[in-house]
């Protein structure tokens, strides 16, 4: 039996790393994540795991493009690297509190399906839907089987 194939929305600023980045790189490791939730989401993430690729921070916010794990989780090499903008003094090599995963380009939407898109859909996509929640800040989150079918449809 194979394990059933769960869904996440990983969010990145354009300017900083976006889907045509992604796509010129093939595989890229997700740095940089700070937030304990989305840290312990991507702990849970699997190898094959699809991933809605989200443009934050955007001017027209939306998902432009889709992923997939392609790691399990790892220690976030970022966390102790002085120089780096990620960098936390407080995490020691021994006991990382930062992990990362590896996610793949898989393809470029045909066009981005905006934050009004999905916002436009929330009676279908439902009120456990993070995105839409008022006050959610974080980076990583999770997406139901249906979500992901939904917000795909919208393309």
């Amino acid at each position: 039996m194979t394990a059933r194939k769960h869904y996440w929305l990983m969010k990145s600023e354009p300017e900083d790393f976006s889907i045509d980045d992604l796509a010129r790189v093939g595989v890229e490791p997700w740095t940089g994540v700070r937030n304990y939730q989305a840290r312990n989401f991507m702990r849970s993430m699997k190898v094959g795991d699809g991933v809605l690729f989200y443009h934050s921070n955007a001017e027209v916010p939306g998902v432009y493009g889709l992923a997939e794990v392609t790691t399990a989780a790892y220690p976030d090499p970022t966390q102790f690297d002085p120089k780096s903008k990620y960098h936390d003094e407080k995490s020691k090599r021994e006991e990382p509190r930062w992990d990362l995963v590896d996610v793949r380009y898989v393809r470029t939407l045909k066009r981005a399906i905006t934050l009004d898109d999905m916002r436009a859909q929330a009676d279908r996509l439902g009120e456990e839907f993070a995105l839409i929640r008022k006050g959610n800040r974080l980076s990583v989150l999770p997406v139901t089987a249906a979500q992901w079918k939904i917000i795909l449809s919208l393309e």
